[in-house]
């Protein structure tokens, strides 16, 4: 594997640099065992791909794209000039575009833009995983569309002497690039109206644009593959319109010692008290895997765990602080689920996957930790248990207890952290099981820096992990019966 690949962080937030670096690196290490300048292995031919299960569309075919330009004919040698023209006319943007499309996941452009928008925004972790589902979920439905399409049309990729990139393995109508682009960019200016929506359009059209610069596409690939990705957003932001997440909530909730209250100082209101509530992906709703209550407040356990923390608190290690830093998850970030797809990023592009099995990869992981912060949601509001911050003051352990992070602004039964990197690691250790091992100990570190941090009580990480687990096992399952594996 390129160890140059860990050079290209583009990190988009306050994350740590040389920790996502490191994750990556220890994966790369454990899964490779060849020379750095050995290349990531070629991505092969799909021809079935076009058959796999999506999650929002019935099937590839539910969007109907029309035929390409039939062979000879005057809109075929119009497409054939109109590709010369773009090749002789390629701008360094283009050429710089394209080779980064041929090195980077083919995701990349959309979701950095989503880590970018949640990072900006006020913290808000369950409407960060649903973003970060619903934009994976359309670039996967939009790219097992094309692939339909493409095995229905069979066009040859343009075989030109002057391209840039190597020839396509698959037919080339429609583009899936221009289709992911597509897809991608619609679902974003929906979930994020203050983004700048003519500047998302702009980009989805270069994206296509570059393929045709580069020589590995027709005009009419990259027209058709762009119509495709945004009837498919389409179809996947009209179920997102129906998914419960425009609920008010009604401001009712338990008070007093034991319950959530805003940390000592603050009067802020909890975040998203209904997120448990939203629809689902792979489970039946958000209280499926619902956990038993908490420890109560005062009792045996409740203040072994409280006084848990104050030691560690006491006794921070430097790598302690570390670990808690990189998982904080606070604002200005792109919040826990952002971490992993920050991760992957950088991982997909080493492991020769095709452009269906990486975006494949991401709808699995997104689909889960957005499954995660609903059933996280559901707990919290369904308890309301206290965080450590007041706990530990009430109890009367330390009246000027504080801890190491920032006391987030919603109940702490369960962890949301241990949630999604429970259902994260499990789905990671699947789909990559040369670094499985690694993924469960990354899973398992996430959940642990919240103690460090001192923002959660031990059984807020037991339950959440043991749900996260149980959600990754769900999408698993899924992922077994999707056609991919066949």
């Amino acid at each position: 594997m390129r160890a140059a690949s860990l050079v290209r962080m583009r990190m988009r937030t306050g994350t740590c640099r040389a920790a996502v670096a490191a994750v990556v690196a220890a994966a790369l290490l454990a899964g490779c065992g060849g020379s750095d300048d050995a290349g990531a292995p070629a991505a092969k031919a799909e021809p079935n791909a076009g058959d796999w299960k999506p999650w929002v569309l019935g099937s590839g075919a539910d969007v109907v794209v029309a035929p390409p330009p039939r062979e000879g004919s005057v809109a075929a040698r119009r497409d054939e000039q109109a590709l010369a023209a773009a090749v002789r006319g390629r701008t360094p943007g283009q050429e710089r575009r394209a080779r980064e499309q041929a090195k980077e996941a083919v995701v990349e452009p959309w979701m950095s833009h989503a880590l970018q928008f949640v990072s900006e925004r006020v913290k808000n972790p369950p409407v960060s995983s649903r973003a970060y589902g619903l934009v994976s979920i359309a670039m996967h439905d939009a790219a097992i569309a094309a692939y339909h399409w493409k095995q229905r049309y069979r066009r040859a990729a343009p075989a030109r002497d002057d391209a840039l990139l190597d020839v396509p393995a698959d037919p080339s109508y429609p583009s899936e690039h221009a289709a992911i682009a597509g897809a991608g960019s619609r679902v974003l200016e929906y979930l994020f109206p203050e983004a700048p929506k003519a500047r998302l359009e702009l980009d989805a059209e270069e994206a296509a644009e570059a393929r045709v610069a580069a020589g590995v596409s027709y005009p009419s690939d990259a027209e058709a593959g762009l119509k495709l990705g945004r009837d498919v957003a389409a179809r996947v932001i009209a179920q997102a319109r129906r998914d419960g997440s425009t609920r008010r909530w009604d401001g009712r909730r338990p008070r007093g010692r034991g319950y959530w209250e805003p940390p000592p100082g603050s009067i802020a209101r909890p975040v998203e008290p209904l997120a448990g509530t939203w629809d689902t992906w792979v489970l039946r709703d958000g209280k499926q895997l619902r956990p038993p209550p908490p420890p109560d407040f005062g009792s045996a356990k409740f203040r072994a765990e409280a006084s848990e923390l104050v030691r560690i608190r006491k006794s921070l290690t430097p790598e302690q602080k570390r670990i808690a830093s990189f998982w904080a998850g606070g604002q200005g970030t792109p919040l826990p689920a952002g971490v992993w797809n920050q991760v992957m990023l950088e991982y997909v592009p080493e492991r020769g996957l095709s452009v269906p099995r990486q975006t494949r990869v991401f709808a699995l992981l997104n689909a889960a930790m957005a499954d995660a912060g609903v059933a996280a949601w559901d707990a919290k509001f369904t308890y309301w248990g206290p965080r450590p911050e007041n706990a530990i003051r009430d109890l009367g352990l330390d009246r000027d207890w504080e801890p190491y992070l920032d006391t987030p602004f919603f109940p702490a039964y369960v962890s949301g952290h241990s949630t999604y990197s429970g259902a994260a690691g499990r789905v990671l250790a699947h789909l990559f099981p040369d670094d499985a091992e690694l993924w469960r100990q990354k899973a398992d570190e996430a959940g642990i820096s919240r103690l460090y941090g001192g923002i959660h009580f031990r059984s807020d990480n037991v339950h959440g992990s043991r749900m996260g687990r149980e959600i990754g096992r769900l999408t698993i399952q899924r992922a077994e019966q999707d056609g991919a594996q066949s």
